[in-house]
């Protein structure tokens, strides 16, 4: 006698898209769980105390608009703002510019590209560390290899980089631009995709290397330059390991970063209210600048609508 089987009923669409919603959701769990408590919560304590008078030693008192007030009305609070948006504006272009240059040069490939590349992002990947902050603060020194060379040349006397405003604001530019690893490798990676046919059609119709790159190749990279720009800068408000291991603002202020002033203001002054303050201050000041650039991104950005 033949036994009866049991035959399972088929899953409809819907249980089979519920299931593999509960996996997804599994899998993410991990990150969501720590976007959560490391990210979204820290943020909305640091917005109630931005409003509060806060030591970290004891508890908060509510002040209201109190901080920003006492902000807006400070003269550090501009400089840093100002020193923050000189540093940002001039770094973040001479950057790129190198990073661009570097691109093209390392487009061609050899036998030892790999190593150039290799040599070139390492600064990336170190750059931001307080080892080669050290280093940096060492080099530039009264008797540190920079003066050391100078005098090589045949310039006599020793240039005190860290006791002018203007030098001192430079070598920190200086050890930003050359950082420019990670850009380069993103133009590099962009430049790889632009088709060789277009500029099989640029030299036909007579265009030269300049003009090819001009009506070609500058053209085509204005999404990864959108990108770099927009990244790098956020990178340049938020500078910090240079200037505090390196100037710690010093001289007259001259190199003071806002991210260096809200640390002194949070864990040297013990003003943890204000420094959330100055915080969320950044943190619009970062979005609007942001916002601006994506508003004007239509104006010279190419974007292939085919």
């Amino acid at each position: 006698m033949a036994q009866t089987g049991v035959v399972k009923p088929k899953r409809t669409l819907a249980e089979k898209l519920n299931e593999e919603h509960i996996a997804g959701m599994i899998c993410t769990a991990p990150f969501t769980i720590g976007f959560l408590l490391f990210m979204i919560v820290p943020m909305l304590i640091s917005a109630y105390y931005a409003f509060c008078d806060f030591d970290i030693l004891s508890p908060a008192v509510w002040t209201g608009l109190a901080n920003f007030k006492t902000m807006f009305s400070e003269a550090k609070f501009w400089k840093s703002l100002g020193v923050t948006f000189y540093f940002a504006f001039v770094s973040v272009p001479l950057r790129l510019v190198f990073a661009l240059i570097v691109a093209l040069i390392l487009l061609r490939t050899t036998k030892i590209t790999a190593l150039y590349r290799a040599v070139y992002y390492l600064p990336s990947i170190i750059g931001g560390s307080v080892a080669v902050a050290i280093l940096w603060k060492r080099m530039f020194g009264n008797d540190g290899t920079v003066n050391v060379l100078l005098r090589m040349l045949g310039f006599e006397g020793k240039i005190k980089w860290f006791g002018q405003p203007g030098t001192a604001m430079w070598t920190l530019i200086i050890l930003a631009v050359w950082q420019f690893g990670s850009s380069m490798l993103i133009f590099l990676s962009a430049l790889k995709q632009i088709p060789a046919s277009l500029y099989e059609a640029g030299e036909i119709d007579g265009a030269n290397k300049v003009q090819q790159f001009f009506r070609i190749t500058l053209p085509l990279l204005t999404p990864t330059i959108f990108f770099n720009l927009v990244m790098q800068m956020i990178n340049g408000f938020l500078a910090f390991t240079q200037c505090y291991i390196i100037t710690q603002g010093k001289p007259m202020n001259s190199t003071l970063f806002y991210t260096v002033y809200m640390y002194q203001q949070s864990f040297e002054f013990y003003k943890a209210g204000y420094g959330a303050a100055l915080a969320w201050v950044m943190l619009v000041v970062i979005a609007m600048f942001t916002g601006l650039l994506f508003a004007t991104k239509r104006f010279w950005v190419y974007e292939d609508k085919r």
